[in-house]
């Protein structure tokens, strides 16, 4: 229990949800590093497999964009059913109906570089989610917002700079 499960360089973690961020599609990986069954998993929120390590400020940044109509790339540490855990670098975005309106979300997710999540995705977790606990969403959000207007930086430009 809590122990880091990994998949290969090669293989992608793929889900669809609705709007509200509940599953309506998962893959054979998605199932298999979940722990749970797809039957479990279907019309779940996805949120199911949130890891307590996560800042909140990540998933509002990733539901802005997306409720924006905008794509994003995102440093996430899942929880499976037994209650290990697993990193990925997912890559989620809007789906169109034929009149433009979005109706789904897609997400796709690979293996991250384990150095990067070491050496500065879990450091920059641990600080974000102490802030959180500490002075709410609002905290985190300022302390990412001064590091990234520091570095002269967007949220996107220091994910794809990792």
């Amino acid at each position: 229990m809590n122990k880091e499960v990994f998949f290969s360089d090669n293989q992608f973690i793929i889900s669809k949800t609705d709007t509200k961020g509940r599953i309506t599609y998962c893959n054979e990986l998605f199932v298999e590093m979940s722990g749970y069954s797809a039957l479990e998993l279907i019309a779940q929120p996805h949120s199911i497999l949130r890891h307590s390590d996560m800042p909140k400020i990540i998933f509002k940044i990733l539901w802005d964009e997306l409720q924006a109509g905008r794509e994003i790339f995102a440093f996430v540490k899942n929880k499976t059913k037994q209650g290990d855990y697993y990193w990925v670098i997912a890559f989620v975005t809007p789906s169109y109906d034929t009149k433009e309106n979005v109706v789904e979300y897609f997400s796709v997710r690979r293996k991250p570089d384990v150095q990067t999540i070491k050496n500065i995705i879990e450091p920059l977790y641990k600080e974000l989610l102490s802030l959180e606990k500490n002075g709410g969403l609002s905290a985190s959000q300022n302390h990412l917002n001064s590091l990234l207007h520091k570095k002269g930086i967007s949220y996107e430009q220091f994910i794809f700079s990792l």
